[in-house]
């Protein structure tokens, strides 16, 4: 199988299965010297696990990470103090299957005959054959965005170092619309709603807040401990602070469940999309994304392109479009409401729209970059749908699936989040190395 690297300068290829023993994700390019802990892995992990929330899936896979190379097992010498920092050399990031039963393996078996309407299944047999990876979709399940988040996670805290950061937030679940929302205001929420979301997962705080699981372990003691916390899954969950959605609010400003900026509207994304959950049916919506601090002149020509380099975000599962600034809305623009005009003030040059979004001409112009993905409602509902056997080709029906997402939406966003700091990071190496010979 091909098509599972993506990279020049900060490389990432991932692998595994929902159903396989695990998911890996091999990462090149990861500088020396950055400390670096599976809990702050972990922290954008959860983000994105199954089984969180009424709007996810039921599956309970925690998502717990082992960093297995690419860091320094002990101080290089005594008293040095690069314990646990990337050391240059690759980074690779397991993430264990640990809520994979007979019984779940078993529908799957039962049903794999028949292709699931608008997912994967029919064409995927028809590449790989009778020994594709049908049991829960394998790679082309949600669940390999795990890699995408494990690896863009360093990418994004490299970026962070360097003075750029990347947000995500919901824009849009089920026609309901989140109003626009300026971007300082909106990354103070997406990491307020962070904070909410690690204090009150139940694996975080009891998995590495209190430290059953720590960086001293070796390999072998993690996956003890992993072996451990399989047969303690619904256990631990129940530990999860019970708060109600006002005390939430109260406490953090921010939805319960939904990163929107907008908490009226958030509530109304939930309730819109519960009333199509409830008729067996899913939900889709929009995710945007936002970088600032990025320095003007980032991308290449032709192929290359800063946001033809982000178009790749067609390679998430689900996402059907992906739109750079005002997108497909400049087809309604004439050409002086679209160009986005500039003028010199102190020093520094200020625009005055971003309909670009924050990229011309393939390069960044040094306004924040603005991302939004269209993503589509779930395939898998609780509704009967047509279909075929793919090996006898007679028609038939399939029967309704009740393990599901009502929508995906708001698991997306921190896969859109860490997508981007890949793209962002590999052009960030080629940008400075350039730049710097230029002086030369």
């Amino acid at each position: 199988m091909i098509g599972c690297h993506i990279g020049r300068c900060f490389q990432v290829t991932v692998a595994g299965g929902s159903y396989q023993e695990g998911l890996s994700s091999l990462i090149h390019g990861v500088p020396p010297g950055m400390l670096l802990t599976e809990q702050e892995i972990y922290g954008d992990l959860l983000l994105r696990k199954p089984g969180a929330d009424e709007l996810s899936s039921p599956r309970k896979e925690p998502d717990l990470p082992i960093i297995y190379s690419g860091i320094n097992v002990a101080d290089t010498i005594e008293g040095a103090g690069n314990n646990n920092h990337t050391n240059g050399t690759p980074l690779a990031i397991l993430i264990p299957n640990l809520d994979r039963h007979f019984i779940h393996i078993k529908q799957y078996q039962d049903t794999n005959r028949t292709p699931r309407p608008g997912h994967a299944s029919y064409a995927s047999f028809k590449k790989y054959g009778p020994d594709d990876d049908a049991i829960g979709a394998g790679i082309f399940s949600g669940r390999y965005t795990s890699t995408i988040v494990a690896a863009g996670y360093v990418a994004k805290k490299v970026l962070k170092k360097c003075g750029i950061e990347v947000f995500s937030y919901v824009k849009e679940i089920a026609g309901v619309r989140c109003p626009d929302v300026a971007a300082d205001k909106a990354f103070q929420y997406t990491n307020d709603y962070k904070t909410m979301r690690h204090d009150l997962d139940p694996f975080y705080q009891e998995i590495y807040v209190k430290g059953r699981i720590n960086m001293d372990m070796r390999f072998l003691e993690k996956t003890r401990i992993l072996a451990e916390i399989e047969q303690e899954i619904d256990a631990i969950r129940d530990k999860a602070p019970k708060l109600s959605a006002k005390s939430v609010r109260d406490k953090y400003n921010v939805h319960p469940i939904v990163n929107c900026p907008d908490t009226d509207a958030a509530q109304a994304m939930v309730d819109a999309c519960n009333r199509i959950a409830a008729t067996g049916d899913s939900a889709g919506g929009v995710v945007e994304v936002v970088v600032t601090g990025v320095p003007a002149g980032l991308g290449e020509p032709v192929f290359n392109k800063l946001d033809a380099e982000l178009g790749r975000m067609l390679g998430i599962g689900a996402v059907k479009g992906v739109e750079i600034g005002a997108g497909f809305a400049v087809k309604d623009m004439t050409g002086y409401e679209n160009n986005d005009q500039m003028r010199s003030e102190n020093g520094k040059v200020i625009f005055e729209s971003n309909n670009a979004g924050g990229i011309t001409g393939g390069l960044s112009t040094g306004q924040p970059i603005v991302v939004k993905l269209a993503v589509k409602p779930t395939p898998t509902i609780d509704k009967p749908q047509k279909t075929i056997d793919k090996y006898t080709l007679e028609n038939t029906d399939l029967a309704a699936i009740t393990r599901r997402d009502p929508t995906i939406v708001a698991r997306i966003w921190p896969v859109a989040e860490n997508y981007t700091s890949m793209v962002i990071l590999d052009h960030l190496f080629a940008h400075y190395g350039y730049q710097m010979l230029k002086e030369k």
